[in-house]
């Protein structure tokens, strides 16, 4: 169940950690003619960036190529579907190589014939920007008697927190201190 206090007080700390226990986020650039896809999000333990593998060779690697530092969005909803973000911030290509290592798993090997090694391998980087936040209790007590009293009294329903944080400056701008 999503803590609605931390929404309210701490919202780009519970957003990294919710993002650091989900399988997969819908990424999308900005660019006509890129679709959202499902995509791994890896997160490190600085909460500097977000982190995805692909292929050069894939739609999202071709994209970057020809656009370096891509306008993006993560569309994110939470292992419990009691939050939801749209995150959005940009994407390019990162030149790191040891967060290869770093965020490497049997996962994501299954993808690559040569390993670590594959030349067709491309680690992009994630820089968020700003996000929008929904979160509810995920409480089917609590949601039910909100409605019932929304029935009574002719008010909406409150089923939980929203938030929009920009992120600070320091964070979007560490990938040339980190």
């Amino acid at each position: 169940m999503t803590d609605l206090k931390k929404t309210r007080d701490e919202p780009i700390e519970q957003l990294f950690d919710i993002l650091d226990d989900t399988h997969a986020v819908m990424v999308g650039l900005d660019q006509a003619g890129h679709p959202m896809q499902p995509m791994a999000p890896q997160v490190d333990e600085d909460r500097r960036g977000i982190w995805f593998y692909t292929k050069r060779d894939s739609a999202m690697g071709s994209a970057i190529k020809a656009y370096p530092s891509s306008r993006a969005r993560i569309c994110l909803i939470g292992p419990d579907h009691d939050y939801h973000a749209s995150i959005s911030g940009t994407m390019s290509a990162e030149t790191d190589t040891s967060l290869i290592d770093k965020f490497w798993s049997s996962v994501v090997g299954a993808w690559f014939e040569h390993g670590k090694q594959d030349p067709n391998l491309l680690l992009l980087r994630f820089d968020p920007s700003e996000a929008d936040i929904w979160a509810s209790s995920g409480s089917v007590v609590r949601f039910a008697w909100e409605i019932a009293m929304a029935n009574l009294s002719g008010d909406e329903p409150d089923l939980g927190e929203t938030a929009h944080v920009i992120f600070p400056l320091a964070l979007r701008e560490s990938r040339e201190t980190a």
